[in-house]
């Protein structure tokens, strides 16, 4: 098995069906130098510029995959949105499906009724968390769909449930307190 960690990503974009941003994260990879550093991660004008020559260019394609401006670029389209994952051209393209697959697939997991503007906006907290699940700074972390989507849906299970019921007031408290204290010592013995 191949090490995902040394396989890096420039950006991920979600562009809606004119173009515009809905989501676009350029990432500076953690072991590239300075002096090689993308033009994409110098400034918002320049990416906004990129995402709209991009938009032109991939709207309406029947492919996936191409090469743009010196990047590599896999993109799907849907109804009302476009999904993208551009890596550098010296990066390994299968890794780099690997991950928009992993990518898609988990949003297709996560937004049950299909991938749209309207419901990307309407659970953007979860689309970020699948992002930041299958990339970090850049490093690809994960390529498994259902890993991703797990991980995003299911709520932690380490903390138990503490209610407290304000309504007893101080008293009330302190034998909360007083109890969740002996249950604590008694597990410690």
């Amino acid at each position: 098995m191949t090490d995902l960690s040394l396989y890096s990503v420039q950006a991920i974009l979600i562009l809606d069906g004119s173009g515009n941003r809905v989501y676009a994260n350029y990432y500076r990879p953690p072991h590239e130098p300075e002096e090689q550093l993308s033009t994409l991660s110098q400034s918002v004008k320049k990416q906004k510029e990129f995402e709209k020559q991009l938009f032109n260019k991939t709207h309406k394609q029947d492919s996936e995959i191409l090469i743009f401006e010196d990047h590599l670029v896999l993109y799907k389209e849907y109804l009302d949105v476009t999904l993208y994952l551009i890596g550098s051209i010296e990066e390994n393209e299968m890794v780099l499906q690997l991950a928009f697959s992993a990518f898609k697939d988990s949003l297709d997991l996560i937004l049950n009724s299909g991938i749209d503007k309207k419901n990307i906006q309407e659970h953007y907290d979860m689309v970020l968390l699948a992002i930041d699940e299958t990339i970090d700074h850049g490093v690809i972390l994960e390529t498994d769909p259902a890993a991703i989507a797990s991980r995003v849906t299911k709520p932690p299970v380490n903390e138990p449930q503490i209610t407290l019921d304000l309504d007893k007031g101080l008293l009330g408290a302190w034998g909360f307190a007083k109890s969740r204290l002996q249950e604590r010592l008694q597990q410690g013995i």
